[in-house]
């Protein structure tokens, strides 16, 4: 994550002092910090180092209900990594690319409207399947947007 932090402070995002983990003193006070890691690290003996602690999960699946509680974690916060279609299709713009390969999500789609609009695009396999979580259940309508 410290690795994204510097290249976010490269390219002029201002972000908060922070501390790689790796690289601190094993008798470092933990209490009080946000620690932020990937999902691989839950319930392991890295991530135990710091202590009793409370959990979060970012990810717009969190929207589906039921989500934090499969996951066991104290709070869900709503925020997708996904983009929508004309932020999508700026960003490839905004490459320059004469060639792009999609890998992820609707693949055929994004794929044709790309040569429709005269690139050369590729869909490529990816080993992702989707969440273990299965379906998602639709959102009571009582609850606001987010």
């Amino acid at each position: 994550m410290e690795r994204l932090n510097q290249d976010y402070r490269e390219s002029g995002i201002a972000l908060p002092p922070t501390t790689y983990a790796g690289s601190a003193s094993r008798n470092q006070d933990w209490s009080g910090a946000l620690i932020v890691a990937p999902p691989s690290a839950a319930g392991s003996p890295w991530i135990r180092r710091f202590g009793s602690a409370s959990t979060a999960f970012a990810s717009g699946w969190m929207r589906i209900r039921g989500a934090r509680r499969r996951r066991s974690v104290d709070r869900g916060f709503v925020l997708s990594d996904h983009v929508d279609w004309p932020a999508l299709l700026d960003a490839v713009d905004a490459t320059g690319a004469e060639r792009v390969w999609v890998t992820h999500g609707y693949r055929e789609p994004v794929v044709r409207w790309l040569r429709e609009h005269g690139l050369q695009a590729e869909a490529v396999a990816s080993r992702w399947e989707g969440e273990p979580e299965s379906e998602p259940v639709v959102q009571d309508e009582e609850e606001p947007e987010r």
